[in-house]
Order: structure tokens, then C-alpha cells, then sequence
């Protein structure tokens, strides 16, 4: 046992929802922090920037939702979130449709008028299929053929470049089903949008501790802290001794449109053509001024920032955002986290190796911290 004493207690690499999180609650029970991150920029794949009176995500749209109350009550520390529903549209075959699908979906293209009814017509269309094992089964029994090849089959395959029926159920068990007319995509307590923007979210969480940015991160910064949070990709960590995990990933194309471009904020492509698979605009997350009012640019709305979003096959030196969770990926990330390593903990969507939203990775790193500081109860 060596009696050195650390510059920091915790080193935290990535300035995003995990690594702020986690450097926010240590640092409220008196330890010392260093955050640090290659982006040149805060706030991680969630980082966006005032335009006229909104704000542009720089990553694509991001939409906190929770059932928790903790972490609501954690995060509204740093920011007021205003109420903000997602009522995603989609474009099939050139018809703009409600999604996801529920009653209102069902009587857009069947004319079906009552819960009942909807019942009655997905009963008549559903594949007998036992215990469905793929994202393809598990739709065909929910929602039959037309409904799963105008939604769910070239969307799908946009995302993820492979075949519906290669991915796991567990991304289908993830899309609501409904036969009501509620068009809110998330059945969550509590949604909503930071009035000023999620970068000025996370620099309020990051008040007062030492962040440093732009910086390639080496294991020699290791010497620095007594513990290492560690939220980039587990296999570049360990240089890829196990072999690449398989991650999607998106390109983004903006466009600067005169006035309302599309009447909503978000809009999914579920043909085979586009590529991209959905096109954002922005202006509809905030109401008019809002963000006029906090940072003082007193200017008209006169255009509209539309993002789209397009998949592309992951490569080095990109970034990374969706893990592909299939059986070949998750025993090389089992070798990953098997690896002994008392110094450094993972965390986050690329340390996990697993989806997590927003609020999953605040969640995640309030109880990382609560295991290695237990005056923090979580």
C-alpha cells in the first residue's frame, strides 16, 4: 500500500451526461475533479449553439424524458426544462403520417375510428409468430406486413445496415404501439427541452471544477488521480485487444431554409429512398424568443435550421453512437469488462457498451458515484 497523494481524486474523461453528472455529485461531497475531453467543446454528443431564438443541436435532436424523479430533481438543479411533447411525423409513400402508430395512424390508412376497431383490424393482421426472437418478428406479430414494411423495414435497414430479422428483439420491445390518438412518443413522467440549451445545462452541472478540453486523452494522465472515470469506448482503451465493437453512427447535413420548413419538429423517412433517415427543425423545440431572451440577440426568425440525419458504416475515427448489441458484440464486450482494472471504472453509452438515454447515463453515474463515495446515498 503506497501513502502517495493525487493531484485529483477523480479523473473523468468526457464532458458529456455521464462524465458531468458523475464530477457534479463527487464534487458536492467535497472531492476534487479533473473533466476532460478531446471535443473542443462541452456538453458531449448533446452540445448545441443559440441560432436566432433557438437552439441547434449539433448531434441531432436530443429530448430528455425520465420516469425518475431523482434524476429530474438532479438536473433541474442546472436548468429549467420546459415542457416541449414529441409527436414525431412519418413520410410513407408520400403521405405525412402519425407516429408512432396509434389510432390516428391506423384511421390516416384504414379509416379505422375507435380503440376496438384498431383491435380488431391488428388481430386480423398479425403473423402468428411464438416467441418472436428478432427485431422482424416481433413487428409482423404486432402489427402485421403493410404496417411493418411502411414503417419499420427500410427505416430499419437505413439504421442499422443489416436485415430487420439480423437485430435484436429488444429494439423492436423499444417503438410504443397504441390505440389511442396520444402521439407522444414517450410514456415518461416527466419531458421537456433546457430553456437555454443542454451545453449551458452541462457548463452549470461543471460550475467550479477544472475542465479541460481538446485533449487526446493517454494513460499517462492516469498518474494524475487516484480513480479514472472513463466514458469512451472500452475496446480503444484497451487497444482493441479483443478485437473492434461494432457501433452505427450518423452523419449531419443542415440546411438554412426561409421560414417553416416542415411544421414540425421531427420527421422520419421510412422509404427505402432518402438515405437519410429523419430531418429535424430545429425552431419547433422552443417558442418563439425563448432563447432570445438569454442571450440578448434581439433577431426576427428569419430562417430555419433543418438537420438531417443520415447512418453511415462506423469506421475509426468517428464517432460512435449506437452499440450494436448482438451476440458477437456482446461476448467481446463481456472479455472488455471481465479485463481487471481496480483503477479505471467505465461508464456511459461507449464504456457500457449499451444504449443509454440521457437520463440513463445521469442515472448511471449518480450510482457509480454513491458505490466508491458511500456517504452518497443513491
Amino acid at each position: 500500500m503506497h501513502n502517495r497523494t493525487f493531484d485529483y481524486d477523480y479523473l473523468i474523461v468526457g464532458a458529456g451526461f455521464y462524465g458531468a453528472s458523475f464530477a457534479r455529485a463527487a464534487t458536492d461531497l467535497g472531492k476534487k475533479c479533473l473533466v476532460m475531453d478531446k471535443r473542443g467543446h462541452i456538453a458531449g454528443a448533446a452540445y448545441d449553439i443559440p441560432v436566432s431564438d433557438y437552439f441547434v443541436s449539433e448531434y441531432g435532436a436530443h429530448i430528455f424524458h425520465t420516469n425518475s424523479l431523482k434524476v429530474w430533481d438532479f438536473l433541474s438543479r442546472f436548468t429549467t426544462f420546459k415542457q416541449f411533447i414529441n409527436r414525431p411525423k412519418v413520410l410513407s409513400l408520400g403521405k405525412m403520417l402519425s407516429f408512432p402508430i396509434n389510432l390516428m395512424t391506423l384511421q390516416q390508412l384504414y379509416g379505422v375510428t375507435s380503440p376496438a376497431e384498431a383491435e380488431e383490424y391488428l388481430a386480423s393482421v398479425r403473423l402468428n409468430i411464438e416467441s418472436p426472437s428478432n427485431f422482424e418478428d416481433w413487428m409482423l406479430s404486432m402489427v402485421g406486413e403493410d404496417l411493418y414494411r411502411r414503417f419499420y423495414y427500410h427505416y430499419t435497414k437505413k439504421q442499422w445496415f443489416k436485415e430487420p430479422r439480423e437485430l435484436p428483439v429488444s429494439i423492436a420491445q423499444r417503438i410504443p404501439i397504441r390505440l389511442t390518438y396520444d402521439e407522444n412518443y414517450f410514456i415518461t413522467k416527466f419531458q421537456g427541452i433546457p430553456d437555454q440549451g443542454y451545453t449551458n445545462l452541462i457548463r452549470n452541472m461543471l460550475d467550479g471544477i477544472k475542465v479541460e478540453l481538446g485533449v487526446s486523452y493517454s494513460k499517462d494522465y492516469e498518474k494524475m488521480a487516484n480513480k479514472v472515470i472513463y466514458t469512451g469506448p472500452i475496446d480503444e482503451y484497451y487497444n482493441y485487444e479483443h478485437g473492434e465493437l461494432d457501433f452505427r453512427t450518423l452523419q449531419f447535413t443542415k440546411e438554412v431554409y426561409a421560414g417553416d420548413k416542415q411544421g414540425n419538429a421531427v420527421v422520419n423517412y421510412t422509404d427505402e429512398s432518402p438515405s437519410y433517415i429523419r430531418s429535424i427543425e430545429h425552431r419547433h423545440f422552443y417558442r418563439h424568443g425563448e432563447a432570445v431572451k438569454h442571450y440578448g440577440a434581439a433577431i426576427e426568425p428569419v430562417s430555419s435550421v433543418v438537420t438531417y440525419d443520415c447512418p453511415v458504416k462506423f469506421e475509426k475515427g468517428m464517432d460512435p453512437f449506437y452499440p450494436i448489441r448482438d451476440k458477437i458484440n456482446s461476448a467481446m464486450y463481456a472479455k472488455y469488462a471481465a479485463i481487471p482494472n481496480e483503477k479505471v471504472s467505465f461508464g456511459g453509452r461507449l464504456g457500457e457498451y449499451k444504449y443509454l438515454d440521457m437520463d440513463q447515463s445521469a442515472a448511471s453515474a449518480l450510482a457509480a458515484v454513491s458505490r466508491f463515495e458511500p456517504r452518497m446515498a443513491w
